[in-house]
């Protein structure tokens, strides 16, 4: 399930939490690319090849969020899964309504993220 040489770009500034997704990933036969920040991964010049997004909501500079914003402003229709540690205000539904087409609390459902990958992500 290679998805012809595209990319799933996980972003997430715990590396723990990082590695684990990209292993995951890639034991289902995705090609996952791991990114420390929204920053280095936009700046890495892959998002041509990237299938889909997972990202973390709270990290240093630009959030999850705000990465998310910025693809809707570029017109990309890349899907991106929200992922978050830290329970807040906003809810799964804020996150749906802003774009996102999944969102998972950390410890992330592997499962139910790999389905939510193979549907999207097409």
């Amino acid at each position: 399930m290679n998805l012809q040489g595209r990319t799933i770009a996980v972003i997430d500034d715990d590396l723990r939490v990082l590695e684990s997704l990209v292993n995951l990933l890639a034991s289902f036969g995705y090609n996952a690319e791991s990114y420390k920040s929204a920053e280095q991964f936009l700046e890495s010049g892959t998002i041509s090849r990237t299938s889909c997004i997972v990202t973390d909501v709270e990290m240093r500079q630009m959030s999850g969020l705000s990465l998310l914003q910025y693809l809707k402003s570029s017109n990309s229709t890349i899907p991106v899964i929200i992922i978050t540690g830290k329970p807040s205000a906003r809810s799964e539904g804020f996150y749906l309504e802003s774009g996102a087409v999944g969102f998972f609390r950390k410890p992330v459902d592997g499962d139910a993220l790999v389905e939510l990958i193979g549907s999207v992500c097409v």
